[in-house]
C-alpha cells in the first residue's frame, strides 16, 4: 500500500492504493539498463568530420622528399596541419538498440513502484476539457503540489490538455499506453487519471506463474 494524493470536484485528499500489480520492489538494474536504451535511441548520430580524403585542398607534396633538413611531409590535409582532416573523426551512426518487451514491461513497472514508495504519485480529475486553459492547469497541479516538474498520464488523447500544457516547462503529457519507464523518471511527480491508472496497471501486470504437470 501506498499513500497518493487524490484531486476530485477541487477538493485534495490523500488515500492508500495497492501497489501489489507494480511488483513486490524495485529492480535497479532493469531499471537502469531501460533508461540507458530509451536514451541512446534518442540519439541522432549525426556527429561528423572529415577525413584527409574530404578535405578540400592541392594534394602536392609541400617539399621534397629528401635533401631539405626538414621532416618529410605529405599534402597539407594531412592531420598534422592545421584545418587538415580528423584523424579517427566521428561519422553518422545509429545508436539505437532495444532490450525485450518483457524486460520494458517490468522496468515501467518498477519505475511506476518507485514513484509510488517516494510518495510522488497523484490521481487528478478535472483537467480543462471545454477548451485549453494552462491558467486552470497550472491551479490544478498547484492544488496537488506539482507544479513544477511533472508527467500527466491519461486514457486517451487530450487534445485540450496538451494544449494546455505545451506552453508549461517542465510539464509532459503521455498517454498510458505510451508511457515508458523514461518518461516516468525524467519527472519528478506523476499525475494520472482514474482511467489512465487502471489502464497502467493492466499494461503492467504480473504474469501468474506456470504451473508445469508431469505425465505418465
Amino acid at each position: 500500500m501506498a499513500q497518493v494524493k487524490v484531486l476530485k470536484d477541487g477538493a485534495v485528499q490523500s488515500t492508500e492504493v495497492d501497489t501489489s500489480a507494480f511488483g513486490p520492489r524495485v529492480l535497479g538494474r532493469t531499471l537502469k539498463d531501460a533508461v540507458v536504451m530509451y536514451e541512446a535511441n534518442l540519439r541522432q548520430g549525426t556527429a561528423k568530420a572529415k577525413g584527409r580524403s574530404e578535405v578540400n585542398g592541392p594534394n602536392k607534396k609541400l617539399w621534397p622528399q629528401k635533401h631539405t633538413g626538414r621532416a618529410r611531409m605529405g599534402t597539407p590535409k594531412s592531420p598534422l596541419w592545421r584545418g587538415g582532416g580528423v584523424i579517427f573523426g566521428p561519422v553518422p551512426r545509429d545508436y539505437s538498440f532495444h532490450m525485450p518487451v518483457r524486460a520494458r514491461r517490468v522496468a515501467l513497472r518498477t519505475a511506476l513502484l518507485s514513484k509510488f514508495t517516494d510518495g510522488e504519485v497523484a490521481i487528478a480529475e478535472g483537467f480543462p476539457s471545454d477548451k485549453p486553459s494552462t491558467k486552470a492547469l497550472v491551479a490544478l497541479l498547484g492544488k496537488l503540489g506539482m507544479e513544477r516538474s511533472v508527467l500527466i498520464v491519461t486514457d486517451g488523447v487530450d487534445r485540450n490538455l496538451g494544449l494546455s500544457a505545451r506552453n508549461l516547462p517542465g510539464v509532459d503529457v503521455r498517454r498510458a499506453c505510451d508511457v515508458n519507464a523514461r518518461d516516468v523518471l525524467v519527472r519528478r511527480h506523476l499525475v494520472v487519471t482514474p482511467q489512465a491508472m487502471e489502464s497502467l496497471k493492466q499494461r503492467v501486470e504480473l504474469a501468474p506463474p506456470r504451473l508445469e504437470t508431469k505425465e505418465g
